[in-house]
């Protein structure tokens, strides 16, 4: 009844709302001659109005809507946000019609040009362990094996990313794309102690140094489409960055190689199978140093994505991957005089090894569970092995969790690393693991003092246990241009950490980890030392994290950290607290 009875109460309404417009439109009567009204015509916005052939002369006027502005035709889909008022602004990345950024094609029809311009300056003061540069020392007060511990390291880094690409994007992958990535550096490191900067102890004790690194040149094919859904096959070649699992435990570089690529099942799965070649680095800014020769050091990989699996809001990812090095025809001598290829340690020869690495990977939540996941068992030999002079298996095993959970503002988070040590560096088989080239974000990440800081074995060798934004105890000379030593102690590290949104532009963070040796024969062997105890100690840190327009284009970060020794790091370097202060400005376009 409700519904029958309110058609006219509807009807009567409309045609009140209506009114207004209605009176606009010049409805005068019948048109005896349609040729007589040529304006009046319907016709496409800036056409001229034709006269018809013929009309129905019974019929009315059409309506002219004359307080409408004249329509104008617009070349093309990107320019209709010109027309409502949005302007080109170049140094705006947000707001505006910026070609610099996409918004609209840079030539023809779909050929699209992006700018990423990144600055990243970072001042650092420290306290690590430091060796002295010669055997006796002008202090009296001090042991002839320990030097003066303070550094300050001052970082500027620039990054600009240029991208030129064919093709829309919003819904499928592009048809080309062209990628160009250099990265300039400029370092200012001020030590206390000789030696350390440069080989030759004579030289002083301030290094400035600039470097220009290609981290990024390369192609991008898109091959085909397998679906409706823009599911792909894509190939890439040349300098690329690779990631081998989501937090960079095993190999995450900007090797040169060949990729292929794509998405299956509306992107639920997701591939990749790539052939890679190693670059050498620059020995004081890490970047790829391409007026160098290649290193004779292969990278295989494959890795398969699931999403979704085994739960709605997880990923699962399986990983295969191959690594083949041949380096030793003739040693490897950075610009700084420090020989990184062979080792100084054991028996100081380059080696050739094989070593597979088979691995599952994880990330994703559960409910209001959130979990990272990553496990690798390595395989392969190696010739010769650290310690002995000939051929040695490679048995090692690496694990990695982190699980954390949101409360309003708060996230609570708790972290297991383990990385096999080797329990007898003199028989045939080398259990330690070592990664490819890590950059691990977990613990604390790089406000960690044992992931960020490069620790030296002092005394056993020209070697660190743990290298700068690394996490194993591997007892290379640098993750840049050495080899991997599967003769390593080991590591585990059971840690908690809590970070807190104080407003939504304020991050703070705090982490605590407890780090032990899995296995202490190998620093007894490089120290020709007794028994060492596997604790390591606590590593503290905290951050305050600030982003005054709350996005990345300004991020400012301090930072602290420090280790309070276990046993066993006093027993290596003694009972002094080592510790890091650091201040982070990072600046995007």
């Amino acid at each position: 009844m409700s519904v029958t009875a309110s058609k006219p109460v509807c009807l009567a309404t409309l045609l009140i709302l209506l009114a207004p417009v209605i009176s606009h439109a010049d409805t005068t009567g019948l048109r005896p001659d349609c040729a007589e009204y040529p304006e009046r015509l319907r016709r496409r916005p800036g056409e001229a109005a034709q006269t018809p052939k013929s009309c129905d002369e019974g019929g009315l006027l059409p309506a002219v809507w004359s307080d409408l502005p004249p329509f104008t035709a617009i070349p093309d889909r990107w320019r209709i946000v010109n027309a409502v008022g949005y302007h080109e602004r170049l140094f705006d990345p947000y707001n505006g019609n910026n070609v610099l950024k996409g918004d609209r094609p840079a030539f023809g029809e779909d050929w699209f040009f992006s700018l990423n311009f990144v600055s990243d300056t970072t001042a650092e003061g420290r306290r690590v362990p430091t060796p002295v540069a010669i055997a006796t020392t002008p202090d009296p007060n001090s042991p002839g094996i320990f030097g003066d511990p303070d550094q300050l390291a001052i970082t500027q880094t620039f990054i600009l990313e240029t991208v030129l690409y064919k093709g829309e994007t919003i819904f499928k992958p592009p048809d080309y794309e062209f990628r160009f990535l250099p990265v300039f550096s400029l370092t200012h490191i001020e030590v206390d102690q000789a030696g350390i900067l440069r080989a030759d102890s004579s030289r002083d004790t301030i290094r400035d140094d600039n470097f220009l690194g290609i981290q990024g040149l390369f192609i991008d094919k898109h091959l085909r489409n397998v679906s409706e859904r823009y599911d792909f096959d894509s190939v890439r070649i040349g300098i690329q960055p690779i990631s081998a699992d989501f937090r960079g435990f095993l190999f995450q570089d900007s090797p040169v190689g060949i990729r292929l690529f794509g998405t299956r099942d509306n992107n639920r799965w997701q591939y990749n199978i790539a052939a890679f070649r190693r670059l050498e680095k620059d020995a004081n800014s890490g970047l790829n140093n391409v007026s160098d020769d290649l290193r004779d050091d292969d990278v295989y990989l494959f890795n398969l994505y699931r999403q979704d699996f085994p739960a709605l809001g997880f990923t699962s990812q399986i990983a295969l991957i191959h690594n083949r090095n041949r380096e030793t025809d003739t040693a490897f001598i950075d610009t700084n005089g420090f020989i990184d290829r062979p080792a100084a340690i054991g028996i100081q020869k380059a080696r050739d090894y094989d070593v597979t690495y088979v691995g599952y990977n994880g990330d994703g939540h559960f409910g209001r569970w959130n979990l990272t996941t990553s496990a690798y068992f390595a395989f392969g030999d190696e010739t010769p092995s650290t310690f002995i002079d000939r051929r040695s298996d490679i048995r090692a095993a690496f694990a990695a969790f982190e699980l954390s959970r949101d409360f309003d503002w708060l996230r609570l988070r708790g972290s297991l690393v383990y990385g096999s040590g080797d329990e007898d560096p003199y028989d045939d088989e080398s259990n330690g693991f070592d990664a490819i080239f890590e950059n691990p974000l977990i613990a604390g990440a790089d406000t960690s003092f044992w992931i960020r800081q490069s620790v030296p074995l002092i005394g056993g060798g020209r070697v660190a246990l743990s290298t700068p934004n690394g996490l194993l105890n591997s007892l290379r000379p640098n993750k840049f241009n050495s080899q991997s030593n599967f003769s390593n102690p080991g590591l585990l590290l059971l840690g908690a950490g809590v970070d807190m949104e104080l407003t939504p532009k304020l991050r703070a963070s705090i982490n605590l980890n407890q780090l032990w040796f899995d296995e202490t024969a190998v620093l007894e062997a490089a120290r020709n030392q007794g028994p060492v105890d596997r604790e390591i100690g606590q590593d503290l840190s905290f951050s305050l994290t600030y982003r005054p327009l709350t996005s990345q284009n300004i991020v400012l970060r301090l930072a602290g950290s420090a280790l309070v020794p276990g046993k066993g790091y006093e027993q290596l370097f003694g009972s002094d607290t080592a510790y890091s202060l650091l201040a982070n400005v990072i600046l995007a376009y």
